[in-house]
């Protein structure tokens, strides 16, 4: 599908970045995660469900099939340095690949895209949780977030294969051009109200298990979840 059109430019690997679990905050204020990242030189394997190196210290919320690759467009970079005061860096929103020429409005879910000898397909936006607030001591960032549909998104493995910083995406099939990732944003984050939309978004079969089944319960108990949890933490 090389007529694909894009509206920053070719879209490109521009870093990747892998970390495993470990515990911050000293004795008084523990926590674990795998969110601190640092960038691989090189060739890294891309398996079913993690990049090699790479793992997730709350496997209930994060990483498997469905979240296996984090990707964050390096567009935003800027946009947050400039608002935080902050010299973030690629990996700096814990993500595995730092992609270069798209933002969410420019992939959709379902997009399969090949990259090296991987081929990999859009599950979901992100949805970003307190660990990211906790990591740049901003409490409320992963609401900012949220609420900006700056949030990256998921990609689950379809073949796992060799990637590389500097690689291209090339774009294999868009089975749902009408749901970009900006629009799923949309429906799930501030148009609650809106239940036909919840439900024709749930209704997408190449939609994450998790965001259907919260679409769903949405649609029949007419109400959205309490997400406070997620983006607050304890």
């Amino acid at each position: 599908m090389s007529d694909a059109a894009f509206s920053i430019g070719p879209p490109t690997l521009l870093s990747v970045q892998v970390g495993l679990p470990q515990t911050l905050g000293g004795a008084a204020r523990p926590w674990t995660t795998g969110f601190i990242k640092a960038a691989v030189a090189g060739p890294v394997q891309l398996g079913p469900t993690n990049l090699v190196g790479d793992g997730q210290a709350d496997l209930a919320n994060h990483g498997g099939p469905d979240k296996a690759v984090c990707v964050y467009p390096a567009v935003h970079y800027p946009h947050w340095r400039a608002e935080l005061g902050l010299p973030l860096t690629h990996g700096a929103f814990g993500e595995n690949f730092t992609a270069g020429g798209w933002s969410e409005a420019d992939v959709c879910v379902g997009d399969v895209w090949a990259i090296g000898g991987a081929l990999v397909q859009v599950s979901q936006p992100r949805q970003p949780c307190w660990k990211l607030a906790r990591r740049w001591d901003v409490k409320d960032l992963a609401l900012r977030v949220q609420q900006t549909g700056r949030t990256g998104w998921y990609f689950r493995v379809l073949r796992a294969g060799g990637v590389e910083a500097g690689g291209a995406f090339a774009l294999a099939e868009r089975p749902e051009p009408v749901w970009t990732v900006s629009r799923a944003n949309e429906v799930m984050h501030h148009r609650k109200a809106d239940l036909a939309l919840a439900a024709e978004l749930a209704a997408v079969s190449c939609l994450s298990a998790s965001w259907r089944s919260n679409l769903r319960d949405r649609v029949e108990k007419g109400v959205p979840p309490d997400t406070s949890k997620r983006l607050t933490g304890p």
